[in-house]
Protein backbone atom coordinates (compact mmCIF):
# COMPACT_ATOMS: atom_id res chain seq x y z
CA UNK A 1 0.00 0.00 0.00
CA UNK A 2 1.10 3.43 -0.48
CA UNK A 3 2.84 5.70 2.05
CA UNK A 4 1.30 8.66 3.06
CA UNK A 5 3.57 11.69 1.70
CA UNK A 6 2.57 14.61 3.84
CA UNK A 7 3.82 11.94 6.41
CA UNK A 8 7.86 12.90 5.58
CA UNK A 9 9.78 15.55 5.39
CA UNK A 10 12.27 16.82 2.77
CA UNK A 11 15.52 14.52 4.30
CA UNK A 12 12.81 11.05 4.92
CA UNK A 13 11.64 12.18 1.42
CA UNK A 14 15.39 12.11 -0.46
CA UNK A 15 16.50 9.28 1.36
CA UNK A 16 13.35 7.27 0.12
CA UNK A 17 14.34 8.40 -3.69
CA UNK A 18 18.12 7.54 -3.24
CA UNK A 19 17.45 4.71 -1.82
CA UNK A 20 14.89 3.94 -5.33
CA UNK A 21 18.16 5.06 -7.56
CA UNK A 22 16.65 8.76 -7.90
CA UNK A 23 18.80 12.13 -7.45
CA UNK A 24 17.93 13.20 -4.10
CA UNK A 25 17.42 16.75 -5.26
CA UNK A 26 14.33 15.70 -6.46
CA UNK A 27 12.62 16.12 -3.14
CA UNK A 28 12.84 19.50 -2.77
CA UNK A 29 10.96 19.30 -6.36
CA UNK A 30 7.84 17.28 -5.05
CA UNK A 31 7.97 19.53 -1.63
CA UNK A 32 7.41 22.45 -3.69
CA UNK A 33 4.90 21.42 -6.05
CA UNK A 34 2.77 19.96 -2.85
CA UNK A 35 3.37 22.79 -0.62
CA UNK A 36 4.42 25.54 -3.42
CA UNK A 37 2.19 25.14 -6.29
CA UNK A 38 -0.51 23.07 -4.12
CA UNK A 39 -0.26 19.89 -6.95
CA UNK A 40 -2.98 17.89 -6.25
CA UNK A 41 -1.28 14.58 -7.94
CA UNK A 42 1.82 13.48 -8.91
CA UNK A 43 1.05 13.93 -12.70
CA UNK A 44 0.71 17.57 -12.21
CA UNK A 45 4.01 17.60 -11.10
CA UNK A 46 5.67 18.73 -15.13
CA UNK A 47 9.62 18.84 -14.73
CA UNK A 48 9.31 15.02 -13.09
CA UNK A 49 10.03 12.63 -15.82
CA UNK A 50 6.77 10.89 -16.57
CA UNK A 51 8.38 7.58 -15.33
CA UNK A 52 9.41 9.13 -12.18
CA UNK A 53 5.90 10.75 -11.72
CA UNK A 54 4.49 6.72 -12.47
CA UNK A 55 6.83 5.60 -9.72
CA UNK A 56 6.04 7.89 -6.65
CA UNK A 57 2.15 7.47 -7.53
CA UNK A 58 2.98 3.49 -7.02
CA UNK A 59 4.88 4.46 -4.09
CA UNK A 60 2.93 7.25 -2.36
CA UNK A 61 -0.17 8.77 -1.71
CA UNK A 62 -0.82 12.48 -1.85
CA UNK A 63 -4.46 13.67 -0.84
CA UNK A 64 -6.01 10.29 0.67
CA UNK A 65 -9.06 11.53 2.07
CA UNK A 66 -12.23 12.87 -0.29
CA UNK A 67 -14.40 15.94 0.22
CA UNK A 68 -17.90 14.04 1.34
CA UNK A 69 -19.54 16.84 1.94
CA UNK A 70 -18.74 21.17 1.30
CA UNK A 71 -20.63 23.80 3.09
CA UNK A 72 -20.38 27.49 2.63
CA UNK A 73 -21.90 30.06 5.03
CA UNK A 74 -23.53 33.31 4.03
CA UNK A 75 -20.66 35.32 6.17
CA UNK A 76 -18.30 33.11 3.55
CA UNK A 77 -16.85 29.97 6.44
CA UNK A 78 -16.42 26.66 4.15
CA UNK A 79 -17.01 24.04 6.34
CA UNK A 80 -15.62 20.20 4.64
CA UNK A 81 -16.84 17.07 5.72
CA UNK A 82 -13.63 14.47 4.44
CA UNK A 83 -13.82 10.56 4.33
CA UNK A 84 -10.72 8.48 4.60
CA UNK A 85 -9.63 5.16 3.24
CA UNK A 86 -10.95 3.42 6.18
CA UNK A 87 -14.45 5.38 6.53
CA UNK A 88 -14.06 7.45 9.44
CA UNK A 89 -14.56 10.49 8.37
CA UNK A 90 -13.20 14.41 10.03
CA UNK A 91 -14.04 18.42 9.70
CA UNK A 92 -12.19 20.97 8.86
CA UNK A 93 -13.33 24.77 8.62
CA UNK A 94 -12.00 27.85 6.60
CA UNK A 95 -13.04 31.31 8.45
CA UNK A 96 -12.53 34.60 6.52
CA UNK A 97 -11.53 37.50 8.16
CA UNK A 98 -10.64 40.42 5.87
CA UNK A 99 -7.23 39.50 4.65
CA UNK A 100 -6.69 37.02 6.96
CA UNK A 101 -7.69 33.31 6.42
CA UNK A 102 -7.55 30.96 9.45
CA UNK A 103 -8.21 27.26 9.04
CA UNK A 104 -9.78 25.23 11.97
CA UNK A 105 -8.30 21.90 12.03
CA UNK A 106 -9.45 18.82 13.84
CA UNK A 107 -6.93 16.29 15.79
CA UNK A 108 -9.14 13.34 15.95
CA UNK A 109 -11.98 10.91 14.58
CA UNK A 110 -14.35 12.13 18.03
CA UNK A 111 -13.04 12.92 20.99
CA UNK A 112 -12.83 11.34 24.26
CA UNK A 113 -13.39 14.61 26.49
CA UNK A 114 -17.23 14.10 26.31
CA UNK A 115 -17.75 17.66 27.27
CA UNK A 116 -21.78 18.10 27.60
CA UNK A 117 -22.47 20.72 25.35
CA UNK A 118 -20.39 19.37 22.00
CA UNK A 119 -21.60 17.73 19.29
CA UNK A 120 -17.95 15.94 19.24
CA UNK A 121 -17.97 13.80 21.92
CA UNK A 122 -21.31 12.57 21.22
CA UNK A 123 -19.77 9.58 19.77
CA UNK A 124 -16.68 9.31 21.54
CA UNK A 125 -13.13 8.77 20.40
CA UNK A 126 -12.63 6.48 17.18
CA UNK A 127 -8.80 6.91 16.22
CA UNK A 128 -6.17 9.49 16.15
CA UNK A 129 -5.98 11.17 12.86
CA UNK A 130 -2.09 10.89 11.74
CA UNK A 131 0.41 13.10 10.97
CA UNK A 132 -0.36 13.16 7.61
CA UNK A 133 -4.50 13.40 7.76
CA UNK A 134 -3.74 16.70 9.96
CA UNK A 135 -1.65 18.15 7.62
CA UNK A 136 -3.94 17.26 4.42
CA UNK A 137 -6.95 19.12 6.33
CA UNK A 138 -4.51 22.34 5.89
CA UNK A 139 -3.34 21.87 2.28
CA UNK A 140 -7.31 21.39 1.59
CA UNK A 141 -8.25 24.40 3.29
CA UNK A 142 -4.88 26.33 1.37
CA UNK A 143 -6.76 25.30 -1.31
CA UNK A 144 -9.76 26.83 -0.72
CA UNK A 145 -8.15 30.14 0.17
CA UNK A 146 -6.52 30.06 -3.09
CA UNK A 147 -9.72 29.82 -5.09
CA UNK A 148 -11.07 32.49 -3.45
CA UNK A 149 -8.19 34.82 -3.83
CA UNK A 150 -6.44 34.53 -0.44
CA UNK A 151 -3.99 32.38 1.83
CA UNK A 152 -3.96 30.77 4.22
CA UNK A 153 -2.72 33.11 6.85
CA UNK A 154 -3.65 31.19 10.37
CA UNK A 155 -4.43 27.87 11.55
CA UNK A 156 -6.18 26.90 14.90
CA UNK A 157 -6.12 23.43 16.26
CA UNK A 158 -10.33 23.58 17.76
CA UNK A 159 -11.59 21.15 15.35
CA UNK A 160 -12.81 18.02 16.65
CA UNK A 161 -10.88 16.16 19.37
CA UNK A 162 -8.41 16.96 21.78
CA UNK A 163 -4.95 17.79 20.51
CA UNK A 164 -2.67 16.95 23.21
CA UNK A 165 -4.12 13.53 23.48
CA UNK A 166 -2.78 13.08 20.29
CA UNK A 167 0.30 14.96 21.37
CA UNK A 168 3.35 13.12 18.83
CA UNK A 169 1.21 13.69 15.64
CA UNK A 170 -0.01 16.50 16.08
CA UNK A 171 3.32 18.41 17.07
CA UNK A 172 5.08 16.53 13.92
CA UNK A 173 2.11 18.24 11.50
CA UNK A 174 3.22 21.70 13.48
CA UNK A 175 6.17 21.55 12.48
CA UNK A 176 5.64 20.63 8.98
CA UNK A 177 2.81 23.16 8.80
CA UNK A 178 5.81 25.81 10.11
CA UNK A 179 8.38 24.73 8.22
CA UNK A 180 9.87 26.79 5.59
CA UNK A 181 9.45 24.14 2.98
CA UNK A 182 5.72 23.14 3.86
CA UNK A 183 2.93 25.62 4.10
CA UNK A 184 5.30 27.61 5.90
CA UNK A 185 2.82 29.19 8.21
CA UNK A 186 4.48 31.26 11.36
CA UNK A 187 4.58 29.43 14.88
CA UNK A 188 2.83 32.85 16.37
CA UNK A 189 -0.10 32.30 13.57
CA UNK A 190 -0.57 28.59 15.00
CA UNK A 191 -2.66 27.71 17.93
CA UNK A 192 -3.17 24.59 19.89
CA UNK A 193 -6.34 25.08 22.29
CA UNK A 194 -6.33 22.47 24.94
CA UNK A 195 -9.42 21.48 27.43
CA UNK A 196 -6.13 21.57 30.25
CA UNK A 197 -3.55 18.05 30.36
CA UNK A 198 -1.00 19.86 32.74
CA UNK A 199 1.92 17.46 31.54
CA UNK A 200 1.62 18.37 27.98
CA UNK A 201 1.09 22.09 28.39
CA UNK A 202 4.72 21.76 30.50
CA UNK A 203 5.57 19.40 27.70
CA UNK A 204 4.82 21.68 24.90
CA UNK A 205 6.79 25.18 26.52
CA UNK A 206 9.48 23.18 26.24
CA UNK A 207 9.32 22.22 22.18
CA UNK A 208 11.07 25.67 21.66
CA UNK A 209 8.26 26.78 19.57
CA UNK A 210 6.26 29.84 19.93
CA UNK A 211 3.03 28.54 19.61
CA UNK A 212 -0.46 30.26 20.95
CA UNK A 213 -1.71 28.00 23.61
CA UNK A 214 -5.86 28.27 24.28
CA UNK A 215 -7.32 27.00 27.41
CA UNK A 216 -10.82 25.88 26.93
CA UNK A 217 -12.14 26.65 30.28
CA UNK A 218 -15.88 27.06 30.23
CA UNK A 219 -16.30 27.35 33.45
CA UNK A 220 -14.66 29.37 36.90
CA UNK A 221 -14.75 26.85 39.63
CA UNK A 222 -14.19 23.07 39.87
CA UNK A 223 -17.42 22.29 40.57
CA UNK A 224 -18.91 23.53 37.79
CA UNK A 225 -16.19 22.51 34.93
CA UNK A 226 -16.39 18.66 36.30
CA UNK A 227 -20.06 18.46 35.65
CA UNK A 228 -19.81 19.85 31.86
CA UNK A 229 -15.96 18.31 31.24
CA UNK A 230 -15.89 14.89 32.54
CA UNK A 231 -11.91 14.57 32.20
CA UNK A 232 -12.07 17.83 34.29
CA UNK A 233 -12.48 15.43 36.88
CA UNK A 234 -9.32 14.54 37.91
CA UNK A 235 -7.37 18.46 37.41
CA UNK A 236 -8.08 21.26 39.14
CA UNK A 237 -8.30 24.51 37.71
CA UNK A 238 -5.32 25.14 40.30
CA UNK A 239 -3.19 22.30 38.26
CA UNK A 240 -4.17 24.26 35.01
CA UNK A 241 -3.32 28.23 36.37
CA UNK A 242 -0.06 26.69 37.45
CA UNK A 243 0.72 25.10 33.76
CA UNK A 244 -0.53 28.31 32.19
CA UNK A 245 2.16 30.13 34.12
CA UNK A 246 5.00 27.50 33.51
CA UNK A 247 3.98 28.00 29.52
CA UNK A 248 4.24 31.94 29.78
CA UNK A 249 7.23 31.59 31.82
CA UNK A 250 9.26 29.64 28.70
CA UNK A 251 7.96 30.86 26.03
CA UNK A 252 6.58 34.52 26.88
CA UNK A 253 3.70 33.76 25.00
CA UNK A 254 0.01 35.21 26.89
CA UNK A 255 -2.40 32.72 26.85
CA UNK A 256 -5.92 32.62 25.45
CA UNK A 257 -8.75 31.29 28.07
CA UNK A 258 -11.65 30.10 25.55
CA UNK A 259 -15.02 30.18 27.37
CA UNK A 260 -17.87 29.55 26.17
CA UNK A 261 -21.51 31.09 27.50
CA UNK A 262 -24.19 28.60 27.85
CA UNK A 263 -26.97 30.34 28.49
CA UNK A 264 -28.47 30.32 32.33
CA UNK A 265 -25.41 27.89 33.07
CA UNK A 266 -21.97 29.82 32.74
CA UNK A 267 -22.92 33.28 32.36
CA UNK A 268 -23.67 34.79 35.43
CA UNK A 269 -22.25 37.98 36.97
CA UNK A 270 -20.91 35.86 39.80
CA UNK A 271 -19.20 33.53 37.58
CA UNK A 272 -18.00 36.67 35.62
CA UNK A 273 -16.49 37.47 38.95
CA UNK A 274 -15.18 34.27 39.80
CA UNK A 275 -13.11 33.68 35.87
CA UNK A 276 -11.82 36.83 36.72
CA UNK A 277 -10.39 35.69 39.62
CA UNK A 278 -8.55 33.09 37.81
CA UNK A 279 -7.82 35.30 34.42
CA UNK A 280 -5.46 37.71 36.79
CA UNK A 281 -3.42 34.83 37.91
CA UNK A 282 -1.34 34.62 34.91
CA UNK A 283 -0.61 36.98 31.75
CA UNK A 284 -3.70 35.96 29.29
CA UNK A 285 -6.88 37.57 27.74
CA UNK A 286 -10.28 36.02 27.65
CA UNK A 287 -12.13 34.81 24.19
CA UNK A 288 -16.13 34.77 24.97
CA UNK A 289 -17.97 32.73 22.63
CA UNK A 290 -22.03 32.34 22.44
CA UNK A 291 -23.22 28.97 22.02
CA UNK A 292 -23.85 27.07 18.73
CA UNK A 293 -26.88 25.12 19.87
CA UNK A 294 -26.96 21.37 19.03
CA UNK A 295 -30.39 19.70 18.79
CA UNK A 296 -30.07 16.56 20.80
CA UNK A 297 -28.60 18.63 23.92
CA UNK A 298 -29.94 20.65 26.59
CA UNK A 299 -27.77 23.56 26.33
CA UNK A 300 -29.40 27.53 25.25
CA UNK A 301 -27.39 29.85 23.30
CA UNK A 302 -27.26 33.29 25.70
CA UNK A 303 -28.48 36.87 24.32
CA UNK A 304 -26.42 39.26 22.74
CA UNK A 305 -27.34 41.36 25.85
CA UNK A 306 -26.13 39.06 28.42
CA UNK A 307 -22.89 38.07 26.48
CA UNK A 308 -21.99 41.61 26.97
CA UNK A 309 -23.19 42.27 30.36
CA UNK A 310 -21.08 38.75 30.99
CA UNK A 311 -17.72 40.67 29.08
CA UNK A 312 -18.32 44.25 31.16
CA UNK A 313 -18.09 42.14 34.26
CA UNK A 314 -14.47 40.98 33.39
CA UNK A 315 -13.34 44.64 31.64
CA UNK A 316 -14.44 46.12 34.82
CA UNK A 317 -12.09 43.68 36.77
CA UNK A 318 -9.48 44.67 35.04
CA UNK A 319 -10.01 41.24 32.43
CA UNK A 320 -9.09 41.74 28.60
CA UNK A 321 -11.59 40.16 26.74
CA UNK A 322 -13.37 39.67 23.53
CA UNK A 323 -16.85 38.76 22.58
CA UNK A 324 -16.32 36.54 19.65
CA UNK A 325 -18.34 36.60 16.88
CA UNK A 326 -20.32 33.68 16.02
CA UNK A 327 -19.28 32.06 12.08
CA UNK A 328 -20.93 29.16 9.82
CA UNK A 329 -24.53 28.81 12.25
CA UNK A 330 -26.62 28.56 8.73
CA UNK A 331 -23.89 25.41 8.06
CA UNK A 332 -23.35 23.73 11.47
CA UNK A 333 -19.64 25.18 11.83
CA UNK A 334 -20.26 23.73 15.53
CA UNK A 335 -17.44 21.20 15.96
CA UNK A 336 -19.12 17.69 15.23
CA UNK A 337 -22.52 18.53 13.80
CA UNK A 338 -22.00 18.09 10.33
CA UNK A 339 -20.20 14.59 11.01
CA UNK A 340 -22.78 13.66 13.15
CA UNK A 341 -25.65 14.79 10.83
CA UNK A 342 -23.85 12.68 8.32
CA UNK A 343 -23.33 9.66 10.08
CA UNK A 344 -26.96 9.85 11.47
CA UNK A 345 -28.39 10.15 7.84
CA UNK A 346 -25.92 7.19 6.23
CA UNK A 347 -26.89 4.77 9.64
CA UNK A 348 -30.50 6.14 8.46
CA UNK A 349 -29.97 4.73 5.14
CA UNK A 350 -28.07 1.14 6.03
CA UNK A 351 -28.67 -1.50 3.19
CA UNK A 352 -28.68 1.14 0.71
CA UNK A 353 -25.78 1.67 -1.88
CA UNK A 354 -22.55 3.02 -0.69
CA UNK A 355 -21.13 6.48 -0.74
CA UNK A 356 -20.63 6.96 -4.02
CA UNK A 357 -18.24 9.79 -5.55
CA UNK A 358 -17.39 12.96 -4.07
CA UNK A 359 -19.59 15.87 -3.60
CA UNK A 360 -19.21 19.97 -3.46
CA UNK A 361 -22.88 20.57 -2.01
CA UNK A 362 -23.03 24.14 -1.00
CA UNK A 363 -25.64 25.21 0.98
CA UNK A 364 -26.65 28.50 -1.32
CA UNK A 365 -25.15 30.70 1.01
CA UNK A 366 -28.21 31.28 3.38
CA UNK A 367 -27.41 34.63 5.09
CA UNK A 368 -26.44 35.14 9.00
CA UNK A 369 -27.70 38.42 10.46
CA UNK A 370 -25.27 39.82 12.80
CA UNK A 371 -26.64 39.25 16.38
CA UNK A 372 -23.26 40.58 18.19
CA UNK A 373 -23.64 43.60 20.30
CA UNK A 374 -20.92 45.79 20.48
CA UNK A 375 -18.97 46.75 23.79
Amino acid sequence: MPDPLFELDPAALAERLAAAGERPYRAKQIMEWVYRHGAASFEDMSNLSKPLRQRLSEQFTLYAARTLRRLVSGDGTIKLLLAWPDGETSECVLIPDGERRTGCISSQVGCPVGCRFCASGLGGLRRNLTTGEIVEQVLHLSREARAGGGRLSHIVFMGTGEPLANYDAVLAAVRTINAPWGPNIGARKITISTVGLPKQIRRLAGEGLQLNLALLLHAPTDELRQELIPWARGISLEELAKACEHYFSVTGREITLEYLLLGGVNDRRTHAEQLARFARRFRCNVNLIRYNPVAELPYERPTGESAAAFQHGLRERGVNSHLRTSRGLDIEAACGQLRRRVEESLSAAAGQAAIGPAEALPNGGVRIREEEPTA
